[in-house]
């Protein structure tokens, strides 16, 4: 499939994109390229194959979701360099 140079600048636009005439010539070569190899694909029969990933999460497998014991404060601030009763510190970065 070949865009025209009216359709980049329409996704040019959808974009909020200000292209050049030498921006909107390559992104046509670039992106009618991809389409084409999308059409390739296409041609592909996939019936037989199973698919291996899916948008939905059903079917997925989850661990059960159980309170437990947290961890204690002074295990959870042993290591750390600098604390500030029962929180880490850090530097300071917006003034």
């Amino acid at each position: 499939m070949r865009l025209t140079l009216e359709q980049v600048r329409h996704v040019a636009g959808l974009a909020r994109l200000k292209l050049g005439p030498e921006e909107e010539q390559r992104y046509q070569q670039q992106l009618s390229a991809i389409l084409e190899a999308m059409e390739k694909l296409r041609e592909l029969d996939t019936e037989s194959v199973e698919p291996t990933s899916h948008s939905t999460l059903s079917g997925f497998l989850w661990r059960e979701d159980l309170s437990r014991q947290s961890l204690e404060v002074e295990k959870a601030l042993a290591n750390a360099p600098e604390k500030v009763g029962t929180a880490f510190s850090v530097p300071k970065i917006i003034e």
